[in-house]
């Protein structure tokens, strides 16, 4: 039984028909945990220990919100491998007449995949839910060695980040 975290149905048909022979863009499924998903992350970032269960409540609790989170991966047809994924969260706003702001996180293309714009499908993907769900902007943090590949997915540099960690 496969669980969609985002509907299928906001995934750009021509962004799937781009891709490369044998890959394929999809929503996040509760079955990617099996199939790299925590693998590919872990080279953007720290993960942790992450037991099944405890990934499957966290799937769902997304999945409960899919009008705030929409986290889309792409499989490797042949390897059936999580080899890029992306997120997209919905912020609520009081201004621009109660608007909707994007915010892409957690871009990451594994090692052995860079090179095929996997990670372009990943941000074209998330700039068209965002804009079918309504936002008026998305926006995204990034450091410095990855705005060059930014700018080529149509972002522009503007203002700082700052964070404050616990």
């Amino acid at each position: 039984m496969v669980n969609y975290q985002c509907s299928v149905d906001l995934i750009s048909e021509e962004v799937q028909k781009s891709l490369p022979e044998g890959y394929h863009v999809r929503p996040l499924e509760i079955e990617d945990y099996a199939k790299g998903h925590l693998d590919c992350l872990a080279q953007l970032t720290t993960v942790g220990e992450i037991k099944k269960e405890d990934y499957e409540a966290r799937f769902n609790y997304l999945k409960d919100r899919q009008d705030t989170y929409a986290s889309i991966v792409i499989e490797r047809d042949d390897s059936k491998k999580v080899v890029a994924s992306g997120t997209l969260i919905v912020e609520r706003k009081f201004i621009h007449a109660l608007g909707l702001c994007g915010h892409i996180e957690d871009i990451v293309v594994d090692k052995n995949q860079r090179g095929k714009r996997l990670g372009l499908y990943v941000i074209e993907t998330l700039k068209q839910i965002g804009k079918t769900m309504g936002c008026y902007k998305i926006i995204l943090d990034c450091n410095d060695g990855n705005i060059p590949f930014y700018q080529k997915c149509g972002f522009e540099k503007k203002e700082n980040e700052m964070v404050h960690y616990f």
